[in-house]
């Protein structure tokens, strides 16, 4: 390895790039063949089908901070509104379309002004806002998964998640991630992300006493 490529392997953040083209690129493939209708399911996002799903990665992955900034202030600081403009702009005529946005941006380091592993937590847990309703089922790689839980659970900046497990004990059976203190929650370190992150519909894939106290903290924003 030469100096100039160590000195990229010690700046934050370079070695989550190869984990989001990864996941990006298993999302294509897991989407080439869906039907329209299943193009219309409803995501796990409240009020978007699985198509605005990817078009919101697409635009994410397409989004620098100077234009991040720009579009925060043409909304007047409406963040939720600055969300729906960027999706609305790479939806596309059609699905088909809406893919092919998203397979050019699978090797994209562009970014708003949030680390990289947020991105890469993004990535995973919108994935899976589109796959779960789909019946597709992936199984990330543990490094990938396990820097996404860790990011969030000390963290509230992109989504509640710090927030949402305080004075709980979170502890993954399927990998080295663990946090907090107080009432048990154990599962895969999937489960505990999506959970972290208000996904109601992982709570039954978790055991332990503190899991009805997540489930009442789900609907938190």
């Amino acid at each position: 390895m030469t100096g100039s490529e160590l000195a990229a392997d010690r700046r934050p953040g370079t070695g989550v790039w190869p984990l989001i083209r990864t996941e990006r690129a298993a999302l294509v493939v897991d989407l080439a063949d869906l039907s329209d209708d299943q193009w219309a399911t409803p995501s796990l996002c409240t009020g978007l089908m699985v198509r605005e799903v990817l078009a919101h990665l697409t635009a994410g992955a397409s989004l620098n901070a100077v234009r991040w900034l720009a579009g925060v202030i043409r909304c007047r600081f409406d963040f939720d509104k600055q969300v729906a403009m960027r999706l609305a702009e790479q939806l596309g005529a059609t699905p088909a379309e809406t893919l092919e946005r998203f397979r050019r941006v699978v090797p994209s380091r562009t970014k708003p002004p949030l680390p990289a592993v947020a991105m890469l937590g993004e990535t995973i847990v919108h994935a899976e806002d589109i796959r779960r309703p789909l019946g597709i089922r992936r199984d990330y790689p543990t490094e990938a998964v396990t820097r996404v839980a860790e990011y969030y659970q000390g963290s509230d900046q992109v989504v509640l998640a710090k927030g949402r497990i305080g004075d709980l004990r979170l502890v993954a059976n399927d990998g080295p991630f663990k946090t907090g203190s107080g009432a048990l929650v154990s599962g895969s370190t999937l489960a505990l992300t999506m959970a972290m992150t208000g996904r109601a519909a992982y709570l039954d894939d978790l055991k332990g006493d503190g899991v009805e106290r997540l489930r009442e903290r789900c609907g938190m924003t």
